[in-house]
């Protein structure tokens, strides 16, 4: 096993859809597939939105038990991007403030799903996980190896953004979505990008630090 470190975590805020496979109902035990749009939370969970009239909804229902992948193909050629296979379980969750509001940073359409009411909240939990890299670089780690550091909780978050979204507003077409130990999520003429950092920043002296890093080099 030789995984870079954080690798799949970075992953999991670049990418910006996934493919969810449910064990189907009908017919019984079969593998169901489904690709849809998610978000990370803070501790960089997928998170999704589904219809409960969805398929794979009712599966989850039955079945927590789930698998999703995440791609990064680099230039299209999915064999020589990363990707990560995330093996656990599916949990729906209430739609709270801080949960709604941070996943229509990245994912701003759904915002006409939610305002039908028929869409709900799900988060993984995750067991366990595969990451490949590129050759020699793969692996499978415990969920608990994602991230062994706390969280940063929403309302730091929310105050983060606030304060260093406000000094990216005069940088163009830039958006700051989301701010963890480990980088920062922005949005670029629509793109998603990760800007990662040198090290898990544990402490708020640290993580400003960084994310000033961050503002100098996305502010031109």
């Amino acid at each position: 096993m030789n995984i870079p470190a954080h690798a799949p975590l970075h992953l999991l805020h670049k990418a910006s859809v996934g493919t969810l496979a449910t064990h189907a109902r009908q017919p019984e035990g079969f593998p169901y597939p489904s690709v849809l749009p998610f978000a990370p939370d803070a501790r960089h969970r997928p998170t999704i939105l589904v219809s409960r009239l969805a398929e794979h909804t009712h599966n989850l229902h039955a079945d927590p038990r789930a698998g999703f992948l995440a791609v990064d193909a680099a230039d299209g050629d999915v064999l020589s991007g990363q990707r990560v296979t995330l093996l656990g379980r599916f949990e729906p969750v209430d739609s709270s403030p801080e949960l709604v509001r941070r996943y229509l940073r990245y994912q701003p359409d759904a915002e006409r799903y939610l305002a039908l009411g028929d869409f709900t909240f799900w988060i993984m939990e995750i067991e366990r996980l595969r990451y490949i890299g590129g050759f020699g670089a793969m692996g499978w780690l415990d969920g608990a190896e994602l991230d062994p550091l706390p969280p940063l909780a929403a309302s730091e978050e929310d105050a983060l953004i606030t304060e260093f979204g406000r000094r990216l507003s005069g940088a163009g077409d830039v958006e700051l979505l989301g701010i963890d130990r480990y980088g920062a999520d922005l949005k670029r003429n629509g793109v998603r990008r990760r800007f990662a950092f040198d090290d898990a920043r544990s402490d708020s002296g640290t993580l400003h630090a960084a994310l000033e890093v961050c503002i100098e080099r996305h502010a031109d």
